[in-house]
C-alpha cells in the first residue's frame, strides 16, 4: 500500500525546499523527497552565499519575480527568526557596450529600480578593494547583497515541517507516473501517491523528464575562497558583491566573511556526465581564470585559495529557466534549468510551482519561462 498526500515534491535543496514550505502553508498534506541530507553540498544550493539583485541583466522580465522574492525572503526570516539576506550593494563592471551593463540598465529603467552609474575613478576610490579599468563602465545597485544559502534552505524545511509537511531525506527517487487522477512515485523505500507533483531535482531533472527530452546540460562550477586580514575587503569598509564582465570571462564575488572573499567564474564549466559522480578535487584548470581575475581586478587579495567547493548549473539552451506544467499532465509541475543563476529566485519560484500544482495558474507572471518556448525546441 502506498502513502497518500495532496502533493509530493521531488527535491529538498533550494527550489523544492521552497515549495514544499509554499504548499505546506497553505495546509496541504505534502511529502518532499530528497535523495541526500537536508542543506546537503552534492547539487547547487550550497557554498555558503549567493548573490541576489533586481537590475537584473540577463532579462528585465525577471524583475516582478525578483521583487516578490525579497518580500518572501523577509517574511522567512520573521517566521523562521534567522538572518537570511545581507543587504552589502553590488558592483558591476563591464564595456559600455557589454550584456551586464546594458541589460542591467534596461532593467533598472524599465522597473524603476535603484542603479547608481559611475566612472572607473569613482568606483576605484569608493571601493578600493577593485582595481577598476578606465574603460570600464560601472554600476552600484544598493539594495542588492547576498543570501545565506544554506540557512536559507534549511529555513524553508523547518517551517514546513513546523507546518505539518514530512520530510524524507536519504531517498532516492526511481520513477514517477500518473495514474488517474493522482501521481505515483516510486523510490528505494516505497511508493507514494499524491494529487499533483513538483518536479525540483536540479542536476538530477533530465532522467525524471525524459518523456520530454528537455535539453539540460549540467556543469560544473568551482567556488574558491582567499583568505586575507586586509578591512578593505569587509562591508564595514563598503565593500559589496561584485560581478565583473571580462575580457577572460564573467566573475562574481563577495565581501570578506570570517576572514576570507570567495569568488567563482560564471562563464565557462565541464559538462557532468553523471552528477553523483563529479570530481569535486581542485585541478590546476580550475584556479587559472580566478587567479588572472584577481591579478587583474583584486591584485590586494592572495592567488592561492585555502577552501574550495563545486556546485552545478543545470543549464537550457537559452540560460532562462523552466517553470511550467507538464504538457500531458496538468497536476505535474517542473521547475529546472536554472543555469547557474536562479538561487535567489528561490522564495518566489517556490510559490510560483506550488500555485501551478494547486491552482493550476501562477499570480506572478512567468509565460517567458514556459516549457514549449522556441529555444527548448529540438
Amino acid at each position: 500500500m502506498s502513502a497518500t498526500y495532496d502533493f509530493i515534491v521531488l527535491g529538498a535543496g533550494g527550489f523544492g525546499s521552497s515549495a514544499f514550505y509554499h504548499l505546506a502553508k497553505r495546509g496541504a498534506r505534502v511529502l518532499g523527497l530528497e535523495q541526500f541530507d537536508a542543506a546537503h553540498d552534492r547539487g547547487s544550493s550550497h557554498g555558503e552565499t549567493r548573490v541576489i539583485r533586481k537590475a537584473y541583466f540577463e532579462h528585465p522580465d525577471y524583475v516582478p519575480l525578483l521583487q516578490r522574492a525579497y518580500d518572501l525572503w523577509r517574511e522567512l526570516e520573521a517566521e523562521s527568526g534567522r538572518t537570511l539576506y545581507h543587504e552589502v550593494g553590488l558592483l558591476l563592471g563591464g564595456l559600455p557596450g557589454s550584456g551586464v551593463i546594458t541589460g542591467a540598465k534596461i532593467a533598472a529603467e524599465r522597473h524603476n529600480l535603484r542603479l547608481e552609474t559611475l566612472t572607473s575613478t569613482e568606483a576605484a576610490e569608493r571601493f578600493p578593494a577593485y582595481r577598476i579599468p578606465q574603460k570600464f563602465a560601472v554600476l552600484y545597485e544598493p539594495e542588492a547583497g547576498y543570501l545565506a544559502v544554506e540557512s536559507c534552505v534549511r529555513a524553508h524545511l523547518d517551517a514546513a515541517v513546523n507546518r505539518g509537511a514530512e520530510l524524507h531525506v536519504n531517498e532516492t527517487v526511481v520513477d514517477w507516473r500518473v495514474v488517474g487522477p493522482n501521481v505515483r512515485v516510486r523510490t528505494d523505500r516505497g511508493e507514494y501517491s499524491a494529487g499533483g507533483l513538483i518536479i525540483a531535482a536540479g542536476a538530477w531533472s533530465r532522467p525524471l523528464l525524459a518523456d520530454l527530452d528537455v535539453p539540460l546540460e549540467v556543469l560544473r562550477k568551482g567556488l574558491l575562497w582567499y583568505e586575507t586580514s586586509a578591512k578593505k575587503f569587509d562591508t564595514a569598509a563598503g565593500n559589496p558583491c561584485f560581478f565583473f564582465e571580462t575580457a577572460g570571462g564573467e566573475f562574481y564575488g563577495f565581501p570578506r566573511i570570517n576572514g576570507r572573499v570567495k569568488l567563482a567564474e560564471h562563464t565557462g564549466g565541464e559538462t557532468v556526465a553523471d552528477p553523483l559522480l563529479v570530481d569535486r578535487s581542485l585541478r590546476t584548470a580550475d584556479i587559472v581564470g580566478p587567479s588572472e581575475f584577481i591579478a587583474k581586478f583584486m591584485p590586494d587579495l592572495p592567488t592561492r585559495a585555502v577552501q574550495h567547493a563545486f556546485c552545478m548549473y543545470t543549464k537550457t539552451p537559452d540560460s532562462h529557466f523552466i517553470v511550467d506544467r507538464h504538457p500531458e499532465h496538468d497536476n505535474v509541475v517542473i521547475g529546472a534549468g536554472f543555469s547557474g543563476h536562479g538561487f535567489k529566485f528561490t522564495s518566489s519560484i517556490g510559490e510560483v510551482l506550488a500555485d501551478l500544482v494547486d491552482q493550476k495558474r501562477a499570480a506572478l507572471p512567468i509565460e517567458f519561462l514556459s516549457l514549449g518556448r522556441e529555444a527548448l525546441r529540438a
